[in-house]
């Protein structure tokens, strides 16, 4: 079974959750944005910091 068919099985138990960014500081729903911000946050790509950490030779 692929997973869209397994998203349409269990329609009816899935619920809308909020999505919230941080902006300037403090968190705010996507929800609120106006539309060109949704197309904004939707071109943002995600940074994932390593765990190891790179010192230049000096």
């Amino acid at each position: 079974m692929k997973s869209h068919d397994i998203l349409e099985v269990n329609k009816s138990l899935r619920t809308r959750c909020m999505v919230y960014t941080r902006v300037m500081g403090y968190h705010r729903p996507v929800e609120s944005f106006n539309l060109g911000k949704k197309g904004e946050h939707k071109e943002r790509t995600c940074f994932h910091e390593s765990s190891k950490r790179h010192v230049a030779a000096l």
